[in-house]
């Protein structure tokens, strides 16, 4: 349990929420998210433990939630090319800003685009092996949480998983050492809020759905996943 961040910080508004926003610093924002989520956010270790064994099986689809500009899917595609494997995947993200930003970039031609909420494509009866986010979590109330649980377990055939930080003070600590690598975006400004906005594990287990489980692993990670 953290000593200095004992509680949620619900209140911080990350300067990417705000619609107003500096474009140009957003938009850094997104080319660096790359580098920030190699470095901590441990999709290398989710791929190999979770995604892997499924692709080995069979070709899979996946659908990343709120996925900003796509950087955690193009990880994702690139480890499959690698592999020899096969995996589509769609894109969904409600903020328009992101969809451009990620519509700008090089995706692979086994990329599909969606500006939209997980409700939008429930509703139009979508269903995806796997479906994912990445630090999405701290950003939602608990009713918006627990809808979007709602809506993965209706989306997924055989996984969802949600991989968001772990509240800690040594987290905050030592990304707050990074603000001489990012000072013309909001990386350090919003990580350090994310951080403080985030859940511990026995806080995400409290407020997610019984079906679902908690895990941790490190730097300061949480998964929340679901299996039918």
């Amino acid at each position: 349990m953290p000593y200095l961040l004992r509680r949620r910080q619900t209140e911080l508004l990350e300067h990417m929420d705000d619609p107003h926003c500096d474009l140009e610093r957003l938009e850094r924002t997104y080319s660096q998210f790359s580098v920030v989520n190699q470095l901590v956010a441990g999709w290398q270790l989710v791929y190999r433990r979770f995604l892997r064994p499924l692709m080995v099986r069979q070709p899979i689809s996946l659908l990343d939630i709120g996925s900003g500009g796509g950087d955690v899917a193009r990880q994702l595609a690139h480890w499959a090319r690698r592999d020899g494997l096969e995996l589509r995947l769609t894109l969904a993200d409600p903020d328009g800003r992101a969809f451009r930003y990620a519509k700008s970039r090089a995706l692979p031609p086994n990329v599909r685009l969606v500006r939209g909420h997980s409700r939008d494509l429930a509703n139009a009866g979508e269903r995806f092996d796997v479906v994912t986010s990445n630090h999405l979590l701290h950003h939602l109330s608990k009713a918006e949480l627990k809808g979007l649980c709602q809506d993965s377990a209706q989306l997924a055939r055989h996984l969802a998983l949600h991989n968001d930080i772990c509240r800690s003070d040594l987290a905050y600590l030592g990304f707050a050492l990074t603000w001489p690598l990012f000072r013309k975006s909001f990386i350090t400004a919003d990580g350090l809020r994310s951080i403080r906005r985030s859940y511990t594990p026995a806080e995400l287990a409290k407020v997610a759905p019984s079906a679902w489980r908690v895990e941790t692993f490190a730097p300061y990670r949480n998964l929340l996943l679901w299996t039918p």
